[in-house]
């Protein structure tokens, strides 16, 4: 049966490139253009690697300064022919190959293991010998599971002088179990779209056994040991001691790869970087550029590679190194992460009243505590992985809630004064916060919201955290980075309850939880906003 998948996914692939390139491999060769064919690549181990080739014709005889392309997770090869024809008419030698154990590739799905980080170098080797590519200039370019593979690689071969990490990762455990909270939807779906597309390999099949019988500590556990292997964040210094040219973009609301662990790697670089994130879910901002349409993403990418592996005097290296989107769709540039906003702070008070409303407020109240029940969800939560981010990337519809109908007895709220003339929330807003769960192991969720004179809200950021024990402590979490134009008129409001759907929660009904601010450690909300 996988020789058959295999040899299907062989001829999906040839006709895709003719659906996408046209009818014939040959192009013109009095103008500028391209040929394509489809190779079987020998990876590490000499497993067999699916490749679309793109070579310029009508352009010389080169060499080419040389983009490899590994695929997403799932995705087959002919993922970024459409870009891939862009690069190579416009002078760049193209591979773009499925990722080692998916589709028409060999081997076994390894989680961005080792072998699948040494094709890329192999993938360069066999095109220094095979076409007229200028392997002393090269690029590794992927979305998603191509993005972090790609990053992986330029921590390993010299010769990758720029990256292209769109909607990837730097941290796989932060990113995949934040704060202790498995992202239950985003890895269902992994394991899921894994195994329809491709085979598992030994550590994804452990993974996923201990994940469907229920044993998720047992797969946190071996997911904790095989991350540093599988993360660029702890190969920080061997990136920065060869000095690839790196940019990043992200979607905002990304349910699978958040946008936090990128800053947190960006701003560890020292060599040429750019970070870009807009609004949107998974790969959302991206994908559209990868089959060839027109994206401001891509653009900016090719803008980069054609300077630093060509020197093109473009202005590539002068932009500002970080761009945030908002969600009205104006682009603002920042010198660096810190930059971006400037953070204001507001004290929580005790909820009180009819409404059972605490206060954000520039004054400290101490000595106060207020219990919510756990184990009970609210209509409070991030909204569904996959499709809440896409929705407010490609529709503007935010992931929404009215506040007045959060049932208190379950949540904690808490209200800031209305903005007379608007804000810009930039950057990571940060909560300080001391808690005494009464379960053995308890989930919070943060929910921060851009609310109007109605009560109506739209989420701007969230965080999950996972406590283990019934004593009191102190937590500070990190909300997602965002870029929220927030009217005049509207107010923020944060709340915190105990159940998403979208995480993997370990809070029990019946057990509660008490928020308290301390004489000598109030409890604060700090949120960035752009000046």
């Amino acid at each position: 049966m996988r020789r058959i998948a295999a040899a299907l996914a062989v001829v999906l692939t040839a006709a895709l490139i003719v659906i996408t390139l046209g009818p014939s491999a040959e192009a013109d060769q009095t103008a500028p253009g391209f040929s394509t064919s489809y190779q079987r690549i020998p990876g590490a181990g000499g497993t067999p690697i699916g490749a679309v080739v793109l070579t310029p014709t009508g352009q010389g005889d080169g060499p080419f300064p040389l983009v490899v392309m590994p695929s997403s997770w799932g995705v087959p090869n002919v993922e970024y022919v459409g870009q891939g024809a862009k690069l190579a008419t416009s002078g760049f030698q193209v591979i773009s190959y499925s990722s080692r154990g998916f589709w028409d590739s060999g081997g076994g799905i390894d989680i961005a293991g080792p072998p699948t980080v040494a094709d890329v170098s192999k993938v360069i080797d066999w095109a220094g010998q095979h076409t007229p590519a200028d392997t002393s200039r090269v690029a590794a370019v992927g979305i998603s599971y191509g993005a972090g593979t790609s990053l992986l690689a330029s921590a390993q071969d010299p010769r990758i002088k720029a990256v292209g990490a769109m909607s990837g990762w730097a941290d796989l455990i932060a990113s995949l179990n934040p704060n202790e909270t498995v992202a239950l939807q985003s890895v269902a779906g992994l394991l899921a779209l894994g195994n329809i597309t491709g085979r598992p390999g030994p550590e994804m099949a452990s993974l996923q056994t201990k994940f469907v019988t229920g044993d998720f500590d047992g797969a946190i556990a071996e997911a904790k040991q095989l991350s540093p292997q599988r993360s660029a964040a702890t190969m920080t210094d061997q990136i920065n001691a060869k000095k690839p040219a790196v940019f990043l973009a992200n979607a905002l609301e990304d349910s699978i790869f958040p946008p936090s662990q990128y800053t947190d790697f960006f701003t560890r670089l020292t060599g040429p970087k750019r970070l870009l994130l807009a609004h949107g879910d998974h790969a959302t901002p991206e994908v559209p550029g990868a089959i060839g349409l027109p994206n401001e993403t891509w653009d900016e990418l090719v803008a980069w590679l054609r300077h630093y592996l060509t020197g093109a005097d473009n202005g590539a290296d002068t932009e500002a190194p970080v761009q945030l989107k908002s969600q009205r769709g104006v682009w603002r540039g920042y010198p660096n992460w810190a930059a971006v906003g400037q953070a204001r702070t507001s004290y929580l008070t005790k909820p009180t009243g009819l409404s059972r409303t605490g206060a954000l407020q520039a004054q400290p109240q101490t000595g106060w505590s207020s219990a919510i029940g756990a184990g009970v969800p609210t209509i409070a939560d991030s909204g569904v992985a996959l499709v809440s981010g896409a929705l407010q990337g490609l529709l503007s519809i935010p992931t929404g809630v009215v506040t007045p109908l959060v049932d208190r007895s379950f949540a904690g709220v808490w209200s800031g004064p209305v903005y007379t003339s608007g804000a810009v929330v930039s950057g990571t807003p940060k909560l300080h916060l001391t808690v005494k769960p009464s379960g053995p192991s308890t989930s919070l969720f943060a929910y921060l919201y851009d609310v109007d004179a109605l009560g109506v809200g739209s989420l701007i950021s969230h965080r999950p955290f996972t406590l283990r024990g019934t004593g009191t402590v102190a937590i500070d979490l990190r909300l997602e980075a965002t870029s929220w134009e927030v009217p005049a008129g509207h107010h923020l409001v944060l709340a915190i309850d105990t159940v998403d759907p979208r995480y993997l929660g370990r809070s029990v009904i019946g057990t509660s939880v008490t928020f308290s601010s301390p004489a000598d450690d109030p409890s604060w909300l700090s949120v960035p906003v752009a000046s």
